[in-house]
């Protein structure tokens, strides 16, 4: 028996970005229920280089490593957004074809789209990919976005009218929520670097700011802190009566305090895990026929290692997705 292989990123222990190689491997079968995707384009995000690199926020280690792997990766093709075309169909898959385009997610965290074929279930987070939408495009849509609408819309309920700051606001989720924000109406401004400000505007942004000098003054009725650099402590003063602050990135205690003690003074703090469900992928799909659409910088295989390089610089723009 034949068993056919596959080329796929791998990470076979924790580090930078030089950890990540480039491997055969055995190609997986679909099981019941799960069809196989021939993979085109996969997305290297910042919670992808977190995880390979163990750099996460201050308490979380050890509850990545308990399900990670505590010594070495126990999963070791990262990567979960991806585009491409179902190849074969598991048994009890019906609705889809062999050939067909689609995008979407991994179930769960088990990773995988990292390589040249993955598996998924069928009735997860898999869509048909709109021709509207190159294959690193459709790679890159579901990340930044429904973390962008799951805070915008769903915890934040933004207004049209209201004043929308967004710290970090150059990457994968900060343009996709300065995009969403002008998109609802919102007046939004966004902090970066100087050299990531166009990109910013060309998303939607009223005004823009350098990350690197004093805070632009608010009120805002809504922040969105995606660098993770602006607890409430700091944001409270640019916050409005009945002010929100999303909070993206923070550690684990920051975690635990927005969630036990949500509200303060006057404020409500918004902090969870986002809901990846066929709905919220549906939602993005939905709102790129609305007119969003991700930047994307693409790379080969064989750039891997800068790929990830990238994903982890903090100085990314837009979503960095590797093309096969």
């Amino acid at each position: 028996m034949t068993i056919e292989t596959m080329q796929a990123a791998t990470a076979r222990r924790y580090g930078g970005p030089k950890v990540m190689a480039i491997e055969v491997l055995p190609r997986p079968e679909p099981g019941p229920g799960q069809v196989l995707v021939k993979v085109a384009a996969f997305g290297v995000t910042r919670g992808d280089a977190r995880i390979r690199g163990l750099d996460v926020p201050r308490g979380m280690g050890p509850m990545v490593r308990a399900f990670f792997g505590w010594t070495r990766p126990r999963r070791p093709v990262p990567g979960r957004e991806f585009s491409g075309a179902i190849s074969a169909l598991g048994p009890g898959v019906s609705g889809w074809s062999e050939g067909e385009p689609v995008l979407g997610i991994t179930d769960g965290m088990t990773m995988g789209a990292g390589a040249e074929y993955c598996v998924v279930t069928a009735s997860r987070m898999l869509a048909r990919r709109p021709a509207t939408l190159t294959e690193a495009e459709a790679a890159a849509l579901p990340f930044g976005l429904m973390t962008a609408a799951d805070f915008l819309i769903d915890q934040m309920a933004l207004q049209p009218g209201e004043r929308l700051l967004v710290n970090g606001g150059s990457g994968a989720v900060g343009l996709a929520a300065l995009w969403l924000g002008a998109h609802l109406g919102a007046e939004a401004t966004g902090i970066a670097s100087p050299a990531n400000h166009a990109a910013m505007q060309d998303a939607g942004a009223h005004r823009t700011a350098d990350y690197a000098r004093p805070l632009p003054p608010g009120p805002y009725d809504a922040i969105l802190d995606v660098a993770g650099t602006l607890p409430y402590a700091k944001a409270a003063p640019l916050l409005a009566p009945n002010g929100r602050l999303g909070i993206v990135t923070a550690d684990l205690a920051g975690q635990i305090g927005a969630g036990l003690r949500s509200k303060r003074g006057g404020h409500r703090l918004c902090a969870g895990v986002i809901k990846e469900t066929p709905a919220a992928l549906n939602r993005v799909q939905a709102l790129h026929a609305q007119g969003y659409r991700p930047a994307v910088t693409t790379l080969p295989l064989a750039e891997i290692v800068e790929a990830h390089r990238l994903a982890s610089s903090g100085h990314k723009r837009g979503n960095v997705v590797v093309t096969l």
